[in-house]
């Protein structure tokens, strides 16, 4: 679960992590009112939406706007806050699609001395949370770590008692910093771990971290991800999700207990079992097909789930084929042979439909289609179906 930067920024404050002062606005009059409140001469007017490369994002309808502009006037907020709400913003992370900008945060400026970056992950080879840092702050992070690995940092912590103040003063000193300057990034970095652990994240990241001509450390930047797995949890994160910058289908699918990716391709998938799901994915691009999707019903599906599934995935215009592959473990065959059915009769199949089943009760379950009139294409094993379905969606 993604959320924006400043609820996450609202976040990092309940843990002490320093931030700018900042007003969220939906309209232009209100980031004008947001910049007279903040009071200074230079704001940052910042769209908000569920992606990187803001700054060098551009607007669809006013090529000319960025996703982060300096401002120094209430007008020129009005102006530029005008520019980006309601507007689609296209950066490298969103694709050529963009994103609707629906809020921006107007935040006060700050004296930047440097920037620097941080983020934290999971690592899975070490099982345990890692800080990195960089003194290459406000550049992609992937471009640093292709180009100059080296000026990369990292630090595994203990989720139990977080980072220790001796690997918060090392990665201060390879980062060169100084004075009171290593006092506040023992102070950050042991903070900004402890939002991590304490909320479940998957990711945390600031983008640039800024030291100020003061020597103190601000986040300028904030990136959260909350792992989907632990949300329960949190139930206060639910008040922070924004669905209007979810995949609608992926909402959908959530909501029914399916496991939904949305993806580029013309072949449908309905699977159960994560692993098989993804093994079915590689073997319709080995076969020169690419999947519309990841769908994972899960080893216990009913009826409902099953058509449901179906719904979703017939309702993507680009699925030209779609592929059910099942192995019956927890699930019978002859269960999914009956709710395909079931959703052909719900739903209405305008695509050629390529099942392949294995596992308990599979024969009855291949009778059950076989006999049913409907016209399926029968599978004997995945590279079989693989072929057949990428064969029916290139016809």
């Amino acid at each position: 679960m993604k959320i924006h930067e400043y609820q996450a920024k609202k976040i990092f404050q309940d843990f002490g992590v320093e931030v700018p002062r900042g007003i969220v606005a939906d309209t232009p009059q209100s980031a004008a009112n947001a910049y007279s409140e903040l009071g200074g001469s230079v704001a940052v007017v910042k769209a908000q939406i569920h992606a990187g490369g803001r700054g060098k994002g551009t607007i669809k309808e006013h090529p000319d706007q960025h996703g982060v502009e300096l401002v120094r006037s209430t007008q020129e907020t009005a102006d530029v806050a005008g520019r980006l709400l309601g507007h689609t913003l296209v950066t490298v992370q969103t694709g050529p699609e963009g994103q609707v900008v629906r809020r921006v945060l107007v935040e006060e400026g700050c004296d930047i001395a440097r920037e620097l970056y941080l983020g934290i992950v999971v690592d899975r080879a070490a099982a345990r949370p890692v800080l990195m840092a960089s003194s290459q702050g406000g550049m992609d992070i992937e471009k640093v770590a292709a180009e100059t690995p080296h000026l990369i940092f990292h630090k595994a912590f203990d989720p139990s008692v977080g980072l220790m103040p001796y690997q918060a003063r090392k990665l201060a000193q390879k980062l060169e910093l100084a004075g009171t300057s290593v006092r506040a990034a023992d102070r950050f970095m042991r903070a900004l771990c402890r939002v991590f652990v304490d909320n479940d994240c998957s990711l945390v990241e600031i983008n640039p971290l800024v030291v100020t001509g003061g020597g103190e450390l601000l986040a300028l930047d904030a990136k959260m991800n909350f792992d989907d797995n632990a949300l329960f949890r949190h139930g206060e994160f639910a008040a922070l999700r924004d669905l209007s910058e979810e995949e609608p289908a992926e909402v959908r699918a959530g909501e029914e207990g399916l496991s939904y990716v949305k993806l580029d391709g013309n072949i449908g998938c309905l699977v159960n079992g994560a692993g098989l799901a993804m093994s079915t994915m590689d073997l319709i691009k080995l076969h020169g097909g690419e999947p519309a999707n990841f769908l994972d019903v899960g080893g216990g599906a009913n009826v409902h789930q099953v058509t449901e599934a179906f719904r979703i995935l017939l309702a993507d215009g680009n699925v030209k084929a779609v592929l059910v592959n099942i192995f019956g473990g927890i699930m019978r065959c002859t269960t999914i042979a009956e709710a395909i059915l079931a959703a052909y009769k719900s739903v209405g199949f305008n695509v050629p439909l390529v099942v392949r089943l294995e596992g308990t009760e599979v024969q009855e379950g291949r009778r059950i289609l076989a006999e049913s009139g409907v016209n399926i294409i029968g599978a004997e094993g995945l590279t079989d179906a693989a072929k057949k379905v990428v064969a029916a969606a290139t016809a």
